[in-house]
């Protein structure tokens, strides 16, 4: 009977700190098992019942229905870039043939490093920094999302003002952007786009309605001589800015409860109107033709270095990995969630999405190419000019086309939303997770964060806000994320460890992930971010605006911008590696072992210092 107790008593050290030190409580549960078999019902149910979470805090709100967590992940996931990006890709790389590669770095490094996110999140229940006490001197990667994601919001809401400027000139009998007799139009403009034939002088001059309206209407573009040349914010973006910023601030105050039941309405309105858009698009003259070129396959594109490139910058950017939203996102979830279920619904409707969204643009841009009697390259593009000057266009020619044109942007602000919704979510909760004071006042920290990000936006619409828009989407949302990326995988899988962190999935979800997605955590997915990370700098271009390039302060500003992301995960890790306490072999022990397990370092017992740590998969 006495070695029964002192078997309970053991068990009853070892159980206690495994709510806060998991990696050795249930090795230590089983142990009891195995040498204890009047204990074999006490401790048999302790292993049935692992605790709800290591860290969970007791007031951590949770989604209201797991279909609003759902919601949320698709909504930011799919953003504008699936409508501009990825079906100008597939044209430009081989059509069907770009798929091979797209789908290739999905399956070995875009839905690991979703499916490892969504984890982190979920176990730690804090937002992207606070889930760096898994490894105390790599928090720095959490700030350096945080600030990322700040970065973006300065030139992403700035689309949605756009949309919405477009959005309310559509309530018209005759679209603006429809004929030259306008007042911002230039002598240039023409309502009868040049043949791709022409090469005579004034064709290459000539210029459409609907690009004028966009660059000359809403921008002012004609008003600046370039980036040191921008002129006071224009009112009407201005006002539409404003519209923005305050329905982002209503979705955001009372967190997950408010921004859960808005993505029901941004999250689903897209499919509603991308599926209407198709019906209507593959009714047109010409549309055949262009879903043809849009799926044409060269698999001899393959052999190109470019093809594979493209395929895996886009897998790193579509998904939204390394912005710190995930993580926040995910850690809203009940303990218990299946995380691993959740990757792969949302990263298949993702794919899918960007896939299907190619038949809805190119079945316009074939009706566009045959009534210009130009080939498809020639309106073909991505980004801005793809959906603010070739899409109005088509959609001025159509019957109905102010409703068309509504439906149209009205699909733009909802995509746009809850994309800019998740970025803010990532600051607001990394920074509030950090500091109490902030979270016991998240409000008035909304409020303020939504302002500061409208203050910077404001330089984004003034007349040479273009540039700015330019320099800050090519610099500010490029090489640091997918460094900030490769950063948390190695952080994850090797500082942590790989095996630490299936045993914090397996305590969530009661399955160990297979072998597949260790590798991929331990070695492929580092191995694809490195990859891409040189890439992106050994093949980076300066940024210009159609024939505007930017001077040389501008793009060592814009490296600034970039490095200043990047920074701070080694001055963070000089800052804690400095400040803790000890000989340089017990900072380094600290600085790398889990907060929860730093009582073993204290005994000498330190994981990380053993081979056997970094060798198991």
């Amino acid at each position: 009977m006495s070695e029964g107790r002192c078997s309970v008593a053991l068990m009853s050290s070892v159980v206690a700190p495994a709510k806060e030190a998991n990696a050795t409580g249930p090795k230590a549960v089983e142990l009891v098992l195995l040498k204890e078999q009047n204990g074999v019902q006490l401790t048999n149910s302790t292993l049935l019942n692992p605790p709800q979470s290591p860290t969970e805090a007791q007031d951590r709100e949770t989604w209201s229905k797991k279909a609003d967590f759902l919601l949320s992940v698709i909504g930011f996931a799919v953003d504008l870039a699936n409508v501009w990006r990825f079906p100008y890709l597939c044209y430009k790389n081989g059509g069907g043939a770009f798929l091979v590669p797209y789908l290739f770095f999905m399956v070995v490094a875009g839905v690991p490093l979703f499916y490892m996110e969504l984890a982190l999140g979920q176990f730690n229940r804090e937002g992207a920094a606070g889930v760096w006490k898994i490894c105390p001197i790599l928090r720095g990667v959490g700030y350096t999302v945080i600030l990322i994601s700040l970065y973006i919001g300065f030139f992403y809401n700035v689309i949605i003002a756009w949309a919405l400027h477009y959005l309310f000139s559509s309530f018209t009998t005759e679209l603006p952007w429809t004929h030259c007799n306008h007042t911002w139009n230039s002598p240039r403009c023409s309502d009868a786009r040049a043949p791709n034939t022409s090469s005579g002088p004034n064709d290459t001059l000539r210029t459409t309605p609907a690009a004028e309206y966009f660059e000359r209407g809403v921008l002012h573009l004609h008003e600046s001589q370039g980036i040191d040349d921008l002129g006071p914010p224009r009112w009407q973006l201005t006002s539409c800015l404003v519209l923005v910023i305050v329905l982002l601030y209503f979705s955001l105050w009372k967190g997950v409860k408010t921004s859960g039941k808005v993505v029901w309405i941004t999250a689903t309105m897209p499919y509603v109107v991308l599926f209407a858009l198709l019906l209507r698009g593959i009714t047109l003259p010409g549309a055949v033709d262009g879903i043809r070129a849009y799926l044409s396959v060269d698999f001899h594109r393959l052999c190109e270095a470019s093809v594979w490139i493209d395929a895996a910058i886009q897998i790193c950017f579509s998904l939204g990995v390394g912005l710190g939203v995930l993580i926040a996102f995910s850690s809203y979830n009940k303990f218990t969630n299946n995380c691993y279920r959740d990757a792969i619904i949302t990263t298949s409707v993702n794919s899918l999405t960007s896939f299907s969204s190619g038949f809805v643009v190119f079945s316009f841009l074939g009706y566009m190419a045959q009534k210009h009697s130009v080939p498809i390259g020639d309106v073909a593009k991505d980004g801005p000019g793809l959906i603010f000057i070739i899409y109005p266009e088509a959609l001025a020619t159509l019957p109905l086309s102010s409703i068309w044109a509504v439906v149209f942007f009205v699909m733009l602000l909802t995509l746009g939303i809850d994309s800019a919704m998740g970025g803010m979510e990532s600051v607001i909760t990394g920074l509030a997770d950090e500091f109490q004071l902030l979270r016991r006042h998240r409000e008035l920290f909304t409020l303020l964060v939504v302002l500061a990000t409208f203050l910077l936006s404001l330089l984004c619409v003034t007349s040479g806000g273009i540039y700015v828009f330019t320099l800050l989407d090519h610099f500010a949302a490029g090489t640091s994320i997918l460094f900030g990326v490769l950063m948390e995988v190695i952080g994850v899988a090797w500082f942590y460890g790989v095996w630490q962190f299936s045993d914090d999935i397996k305590q969530m979800t009661g399955r160990r992930p297979s072998l597949y997605w260790r590798l991929c955590w331990k070695f492929v997915s580092p191995c694809f971010l490195l990859f891409v990370v040189v890439v992106s700098i050994a093949t980076f271009r300066p940024p210009h605006y159609g024939a505007y390039v930017f001077p040389e302060w501008a793009n060592a500003l814009g490296w600034a911008i970039a490095a200043s992301s990047m920074s701070v995960v080694p001055i963070y890790a000089a800052y804690k590696f400095c400040s803790l306490p000890g000989s340089s072999r017990e900072k380094l022990a600290y600085a790398i072992t889990p907060e929860t397990e730093h009582e073993r370092v204290d005994s000498g017992e330190v994981r990380q210092f053993t081979l056997r740590h970094w060798l198991v998969v």
